[in-house]
């Protein structure tokens, strides 16, 4: 990608952020000191830039990512979502649906042969019958749902590979 146009896609942040943001993808429960000797910053600059960074949404949120299994919930799925029209109110009232569902714990309106992509867990494959009675075929909206059962999770994460600036 030309240097140009990198620039309009990139937010505001220089390569000692970009540090910065390597490092609490790793762990985010550094303190604003380690971080700071990681990168070559004193805390208190440390702690500014971290602020920076999650008041201008760089930063989108700090996590602890739960064992699905050891909390009860070991089944996993994706499930392929398509809807029986695409209008704007339709997928909408379908986004709002998806934020309110405990057991849905990601959600993405995805562009291809569904409409959306659903990630969740259940107790049992009973408890997620009793589901899918309700959050699906209790939906008139949607025309067709394809699950996938998750059999073994290879790799889990959020890291995001960090685009380096280039230095002026």
């Amino acid at each position: 990608m030309d240097a140009k146009l990198q620039r309009v896609f990139l937010m505001n942040y220089d390569r000692v952020d970009a540090h910065i943001l390597e490092v609490v993808q790793k762990n985010n429960r550094l303190t604003s000191e380690v971080i700071g000797e990681m990168v070559g910053l004193s805390s208190t600059a440390c702690q500014r830039r971290l602020r920076r960074l999650r008041s201008e949404g760089i930063i989108e949120a700090d996590v602890s990512i739960v064992s699905a299994k050891a909390v009860g919930r070991p089944i996993q799925m994706l499930v392929l979502i398509t809807l029986e029209r695409e209008r704007a109110d339709i997928i909408d009232k379908f986004k709002r649906l998806i934020k309110s569902s405990s057991e849905v714990v990601s959600g993405f309106y995805v562009t291809g042969d569904a409409d959306f992509l659903l990630y969740l867990t259940a107790q049992s494959m009973e408890d997620y019958e009793e589901f899918t009675r309700g959050f699906f075929y209790g939906n008139p909206d949607i025309k067709g749902v394809k699950t996938m059962v998750i059999m073994d999770r290879v790799k889990l994460g959020f890291a995001i590979p960090i685009q380096m600036p280039e230095e002026d």
